[in-house]
């Protein structure tokens, strides 16, 4: 994201929402500020990738943007539902503000050919580009492949490897019978309790979220009655947090 652009999308602290057309970017504020930005990326694709697929989401560290975050999707519905159905909607303990963005994003004019490139942009590309050519130069020099630390040519262990989050599904031999409270699988490993309220407090009936911490990738989910547990597992299952995990939802075993 340039800073030019970074500068326009900032111009959207002064816009009342009325004066802007309908586009694929939205614009959230009122965002806490306490949540780091890693964090704050993750729970806002679990929270609105349902509305559709997520090209980007953009958020900074800079005082001028805290509490300020741009979700870009692929097509215009899935913003104006994403406004619609989330207006308000207390994330992280505050009540979201949003609105369609005033500036098109650069993934966006790429794709429709309005995009021009800006120099500084181009300058600190280019510059960020020779400083990895560098390294992954004075890596091979080493004896050691960019992509791993381990001996040039070896096979590196499975430590190294790395998995696409959370535990692989497991399906139970036989389904448990229904009860209030929901067993969750294949949560990403950067999933948080958080997370995983915003998405099943949309629900009727919600109670808690209780994570494991010894286990990540799973977690249990609390409603009032089996009929309202069985409507959010209904809604939630196959949900995506991250792109590579489906949540799996069964019955807890009583």
């Amino acid at each position: 994201m340039a800073l030019q652009e970074r500068k326009e999308m900032g111009d959207n602290n002064n816009s009342t929402g009325t004066d802007v057309s309908q586009n694929m970017t939205i614009y959230i504020n009122n965002l806490n500020e306490k949540i780091k930005i890693d964090e704050l990326k993750t729970s806002l694709q679990a929270v609105f990738s349902q509305f559709g697929k997520i090209l980007e989401i953009l958020a900074f560290k800079t005082l001028k943007h805290k509490g300020q975050a741009w979700v870009i999707f692929e097509d215009v519905q899935s913003a104006s539902n994403a406004i619609r159905q989330m207006q308000s909607f207390p994330f992280y303990d505050k009540p979201m503000r949003i609105q369609y963005a005033k500036t098109k994003s650069d993934i966006i004019a790429k794709a429709d050919g309005t995009f021009v490139p800006r120099e500084k942009r181009r300058r600190h590309e280019e510059k960020g580009k020779k400083k990895k050519d560098q390294h992954d130069a004075n890596q091979v020099g080493v004896g050691l492949t960019p992509a791993y630390g381990g001996a040039y040519g070896t096979t590196p262990s499975l430590l190294q490897i790395p998995y696409p989050g959370g535990v692989k599904s497991m399906v139970p031999e036989a389904p448990a019978p229904p009860n209030n409270i929901l067993f969750i699988q294949n949560l990403p490993n950067e999933t948080t309790p958080m997370m995983l309220q915003m998405l099943f407090q949309q629900y009727p009936g919600f109670k808690e979220v209780r994570m494991v911490e010894a286990k990540p990738g799973i977690a249990f989910v609390e409603y009032g009655d089996e009929m309202q547990s069985t409507g959010a597992m209904h809604g939630l299952q196959g949900f995506k947090i991250l792109q590579q995990n489906s949540m799996l939802i069964t019955y807890a075993k009583k």
